[in-house]
Order: C-alpha cells, then structure tokens, then sequence
C-alpha cells in the first residue's frame, strides 16, 4: 500500500503538509493532501471520504490537531488500513474537539480562540505563530490572514 491522505487541522490549510508531501513522494507514496473548508465536521469528513474515493487502493489516513476528529470519523471508509494522529484529536463516540479542550489536562496548551464572531471561531493573531507555527519562518505566519474556522 503506497496511498497516504493528510487532513490538516481547524485553523490552517493543507499548505502546513507541504514537507511531509515532499518527504512522502519522494519515497515513493502516493499523496493527497485534502484541503478542507472547516465548516462543519461533516463537511470535512465528505472531504476527506472524497480524497479516499479517488484513491486506487486502501489508504492510511493521517490527521493533525482537528483532523484528527476527521480522520476519526472517515476512518470507517472500507478503503482506511490505518489511522495516524500528529498532535491531534482522538474523540471516542459522543466527545468533540470542544469537549475535548474544556477538559484539557492542567498545564496543557490551549489555541489562543477568540470569542466568535458571526459563526466563526478566531485565533489571536499575536499568539498564532506561537501556538501553530513555533518551527516555522516567523515572517510566514505573519503574513497569514486571521486564521479562522466555523465554531463548533
């Protein structure tokens, strides 16, 4: 098996896989980075389910923070032979990302979310690189818009 999907997190784009990508095909796997709108879970599972439907062949599914909640849901799809999580969320049945991060342990980082604004969930543009983006170039993030997301 040589198929690989990578789902990115809430408030990012599938931009973040680029060197996991470039890393992957490289070593001979086939790609697909799915670029999910982040406006409803549902929505980025179809996604998601969608990248895998035009795969030949089973697929492992690979999810960053809030992927992970997708990669959790498609992960039913009879082409997935696996799941990987990188820093993400692992709800069982019936938890969200939301229920998740109230009961974060003491100690652990918390996206810097704004209170939302007409739907849409927020990251302070200060803590952004920070919070999401420690290792990268700090003139790339900032020149990122607000990161954003539908609340959950």
């Amino acid at each position: 098996m040589n198929n690989v999907v990578l789902v990115h997190g809430g408030f990012v784009d599938g931009s973040g896989w680029e060197g996991v990508y470039k890393t992957l095909t490289r070593n001979g796997y086939s790609v697909t980075v799915v670029q999910n709108p982040t406006m409803s879970l549902e929505d980025d599972v179809a996604h998601t389910k969608r990248a895998l439907a035009a795969k030949d062949g089973p697929a492992i599914l690979v999810g960053h923070s809030y992927g992970g909640a997708v990669i959790t849901e498609a992960g039913n799809d009879p082409k997935v032979t696996g799941l990987v999580y990188i820093t993400a969320f692992a709800p069982d049945k019936g938890e969200s990302v939301a229920t998740l991060m109230k009961d974060s342990p003491p100690g652990a980082p918390v996206p810097p979310i704004l209170p939302p604004q007409d739907g849409f969930l927020f990251l302070d543009k200060a803590e952004f690189h920070a919070t999401f983006a420690a290792d990268v170039d700090p003139k790339k993030p900032r020149s990122w818009r607000t990161p954003k997301c539908r609340g959950a």
